[in-house]
């Protein structure tokens, strides 16, 4: 929640710092300035870069705040870590009471822990000392020192001068009581709001990694090769289905028979998860490469038939009336007007396949894969290496980002009558 009011207010105040003080700044010459009407008009919205780089950041930013990164200027308070103490007040079967003191030393996590060295003190409630770790909690037998033990009826009333009974809590300094339902007392060192590494690790953490499998490898595969085989999956289950995606749905789109025989298919298999399909396709083709590329063969082959459909059913009916009164023949209607006109559409159901194949491979090798970035994901997962699923994600997400980016500047140069009617 905190993470998210910040992430807004950052938001809010780079939105009206950039639109009212940076573009009044800059006076724009493009085509999109001399719009007399831009709202609702998609060619006048085009990404704003400095959001963009603003965006990325703000998120980097956050990520080292909350890491305790060396990279980032500027940190959230941490755990406490450090010497502190408590005082307790013990009360003995007969009704008398004493008070001790329990010094506790929190280390940084991953370090060695090591205790205060102290005095047992007067009475019968003896002092005592305990060490724990960052992010941590430790149980303080109190009566291990102590002359009177629990079983014997002894129990502690007070903490540092507040009222304590099992299951419930006191703040004291640098954490906070917790009194368990056998008496014994719980500390808790203040977690403060940075995240633990085991749970996020800081960039740099994931950067080293990056440097490290890249050099050594990572279970018998370098990074590359990983990279590589998950590349080649996708690219190869995309061409499948776009090649057998797109005639399926020109056919659709052209033929009324086509799109009867075909329609309750597709509209059923489409909104089916590809990740529901891996146990039928194990069952059908095994754990090797061939299920994985009938995976994402499948996840491709609707998505690119729909779309092709979309891109002939949207063709302007005046195009093809005016290439019939021209004397076009059916192919070349097909071959000069059908064909360009609903080439937009399907570069963007390929688009759209190639992301939820990305998404599909990586559940596609958590499944008995000897290489590929899912089953890096996951085998590091298994032995709770944050650093390597962080490293594996942003990889993916950066791989396939970099891919829709190319599959863009294709359709502006492919199809540069996108847009113009």
């Amino acid at each position: 929640m905190i993470v998210l009011i910040i992430y807004i207010t950052v938001f809010a105040i780079a939105f009206f710092a950039v639109r009212f003080i940076a573009n009044r700044l800059i006076e724009r010459h493009d085509f999109t300035s001399l719009k007399t009407v831009t709202f609702g008009d998609e060619s006048a919205v085009t990404p704003n870069r400095w959001a963009s780089i603003l965006s990325v950041l703000t998120i980097f930013l956050l990520w080292g705040a909350f890491t305790n990164s060396n990279w980032t200027p500027l940190h959230v308070p941490g755990p406490f870590v450090g010497d502190t103490k408590f005082t307790y007040v013990m009360e003995a079967p007969n009704g008398s009471r004493d008070d001790a003191t329990v010094y506790v030393r929190v280390s940084p996590a991953g370090e060695p822990k090591s205790k205060i060295e102290t005095e047992l003190g007067d009475g019968f409630a003896k002092n005592d000392s305990v060490s724990v770790s960052a992010w941590r909690s430790v149980l303080v037998a109190m009566d291990k020192n102590d002359e009177f033990k629990r079983k014997q009826g002894a129990k502690v009333v007070e903490v540092n001068g507040s009222p304590i009974s099992p299951g419930h809590r006191v703040q004291v300094d640098d954490g906070e009581i917790v009194m368990t339902s056998k008496g014994t007392l719980n500390f808790i060192p203040n977690k403060g709001l940075q995240m633990e590494p085991i749970w996020l690790p800081p960039p740099e953490n994931v950067v080293d990694r990056v440097v490290e499998i890249a050099q050594e490898g990572y279970q018998n595969f370098t990074l590359l090769e990983h990279l590589g085989w998950s590349l080649l999956r996708v690219i190869v289950g995309f061409v499948l289905g776009a090649v057998v995606g797109i005639p399926l749905g020109y056919a659709m789109g052209l033929s009324d028979w086509f799109r009867g025989w075909f329609d309750p298919i597709v509209e059923f298999m489409r909104p089916v998860p590809p990740l529901a399909l891996i146990p039928l396709v194990i069952i059908w083709a095994g754990i090797g490469e061939t299920g994985k590329i009938i995976l994402l063969f499948l996840a491709s082959l609707w998505i690119m038939t729909i779309a092709a459909r979309a891109g002939v059913s949207g063709v302007k009916i005046t195009k093809v009336h005016a290439a019939y009164s021209l004397g076009a023949s059916k192919w070349q209607i097909m071959r000069y007007v059908i064909a360009p006109n609903s080439l937009p559409e399907i570069f963007t159901g390929a688009r759209v396949a190639m992301g939820v194949c990305w998404g599909t491979v990586v559940a596609a090798e958590l499944v008995a894969a000897e290489k590929g970035a899912g089953m890096m994901i996951m085998v590091a997962s298994r032995f709770q290496l944050t650093d390597i699923v962080i490293m594996g994600i942003i990889l993916i997400g950066a791989i396939g980002y970099a891919i829709d980016i190319l599959m863009r500047k294709s359709e502006d140069y492919l199809v540069p009558w996108k847009g113009k009617g």
